[in-house]
């Protein structure tokens, strides 16, 4: 298909590069040019000055981006995506975004006969790189469809969750989970050191078990050497944990865990930790 790919960042850069791999004409947009630049020397594709100018004519048009506003910024107005997009094609809004921006974007896309779904990832920069990611999506099933076998270029799972902002809801799900595993490894592994154990013992015995997760598998070597530079960074992982804390504020939800841990990575900031990867949450154990 002639797809366009906005936003070439950490996720973005290897995601868009999966769909020119797999025979996807594509048109690129970053807001560093020379980011898209780089871009087109290692791919096969062409840059794009505008958003606008990446979405005419595509069939698929992918937005991965910092947040809510950014997201506005590049879909909206006369040089962005929606108002160059024709009718049957199809929006796609990888960024984590709100639930309400999903909702609001799928009725600017309806209002012009442009399909939508809000489809943010997980996975991280190690799954957008071999092409692994996992993808919450909500939309229309025919949209969903029609998207997919695209989506497939960098995915190793894609699930429909349900309407439009469903997958905005689900990865907010992810992330409260991931905040609680992560800190609870870290006052384990604290614990360990503290009791005067052998983490690397005690982890190849209890990782057999039901304490098992993908963060003890990997994480739990580089959190005792007190490196954090293996993954998504404290600042956006905040950005996200905000996004659930006020759509719980709406629906009602008691996420006492996650307000606590939230504010356990405003320490982890405080220390200088905001670029380090989400495991840094035993740096404010051991400091």
């Amino acid at each position: 298909m002639k797809t366009a790919f906005i936003g070439l960042g950490v996720m973005g850069y290897p995601m868009a590069g999966y769909l020119a791999r797999n025979g996807h004409e594509v048109a690129v947009y970053n807001r560093t040019a020379t980011r898209a630049g780089q871009w087109c020397e290692e791919h096969t594709g062409t840059m794009a000055a505008t958003p606008a100018a990446a979405a005419a004519g595509a069939d698929i048009v992918f937005t991965c981006v910092g947040n809510d506003d950014d997201v506005r910024d590049v879909v909206s107005g006369a040089d962005g995506a929606l108002a160059a997009m024709a009718e049957g094609s199809i929006l796609v809004d990888h960024t984590t975004a709100s639930a309400t921006l999903a909702r609001e974007l799928h009725a600017a896309a309806a209002a012009v006969a442009v399909g939508f779904l809000d489809a943010p990832l997980s996975g991280g920069q190690a799954g957008a790189e071999s092409g692994q990611l996992t993808i919450m999506v909500g939309g229309d099933d025919g949209v969903f469809e029609r998207a997919q076998p695209v989506i497939d270029s960098y995915a190793r799972a894609i699930t429909l969750i349900g309407p439009s902002g469903a997958g905005q809801l689900a990865k907010m799900v992810n992330q409260i989970c991931i905040a609680g595993v992560v800190q609870g490894l870290s006052e384990a592994l604290h614990f360990a050191k503290r009791a005067g154990l052998d983490p690397a013992k005690v982890i190849s015995a209890i990782s057999q078990g039901a304490a098992q997760s993908w963060q003890m598998e990997n994480r739990w070597q580089t959190m005792v050497a007190g490196e954090f530079e293996f993954g998504f960074a404290v600042d956006w992982m905040r950005k996200d944990l905000g996004i659930a804390l006020d759509e719980a504020q709406k629906n009602g939800a008691n996420l006492e865990l996650a307000e606590i841990v939230d504010r356990y990575y405003e320490e982890v900031q405080k220390l200088g930790g905001s670029r380090w990867d989400t495991s840094s949450l035993i740096a404010r154990l051991e400091r």
